[in-house]
């Protein structure tokens, strides 16, 4: 069996257009937590990663401890010894260009800024050759307070590396949200283009939403190796 088709044998795509849910794929009862899904996944990635060379990198800014609390969950869940973290605000995003795969996290601030670290290194976005390389992006906003700009910083993001074209994955469905506008969301509207967390008014839901997007973007990377 290809590695491909062993990831599809234990779920299918989480998230993504197109794909089921890997919850459903084990029904309502869910038979295979998310938890362990991620770590199966994780056994079967890890070797493939060790083969060809590639490391993922994990850039993040954060100003009040929560995207990079974030960062850390997702250490832990991919393994430290292969995501490494990389704390934008002491590391140069040049650094990027040592990654195959890249996971990016940042928060809205106010009315739809971009988070004080990364809008430093804002301009050198353009300098890094992203081209071909895989990139997700998390992101932490306020759905409640600041409604018609939830996790905007995210779509900025997304746009601002979109002319390099790099090989995007992690797009994370709009449902269950209560905002009014967002510049993150995909054309129609159905996705966000990176995952969307709000620690002020669904904490309750971050785990799970975490859990389950690192096992999407596990086996999207799966699928590309």
């Amino acid at each position: 069996m290809s590695f491909v088709s062993a990831i599809t044998a234990i779920a299918t795509h989480p998230r993504n257009p197109g794909y089921g849910s890997a919850h459903h794929a084990f029904g309502k009862a869910g038979i295979l937590p998310t938890t362990r899904f991620c770590y199966t996944v994780r056994l079967i990635l890890l070797p493939q990663c060790c083969e060809n060379e590639m490391k993922i990198g994990l850039f993040y800014g954060s100003t009040t401890c929560y995207t990079e609390i974030v960062a850390e969950k997702i250490q832990a869940l991919i393994g430290a010894d292969t995501l490494e973290l990389n704390n934008i605000k002491q590391v140069p995003l040049s650094k990027m260009a040592e990654y195959d795969i890249l996971i990016l996290g940042l928060s809205t601030w106010d009315f739809g800024e971009i988070q004080e670290d990364w809008e430093a290194h804002w301009d050198d976005i353009s300098q890094v050759n992203l081209q071909g390389k895989t990139i997700a992006i998390y992101g932490m906003g306020d759905q409640i307070g600041y409604a018609e700009w939830f996790i905007d910083a995210v779509g900025m993001l997304h746009e601002a590396i979109a002319p390099q074209q790099p090989i995007r994955i992690g797009f994370w469905p709009s449902e269950g949200y209560d905002f009014i506008a967002s510049k993150a969301l995909t054309e129609d509207g159905e996705y966000f283009c990176g995952l969307a967390l709000d620690d002020e008014n669904q904490y309750d839901l971050t785990d799970q939403r975490l859990n389950d997007w690192v096992s999407q973007i596990l086996t999207e990377i799966a699928e590309r190796l």
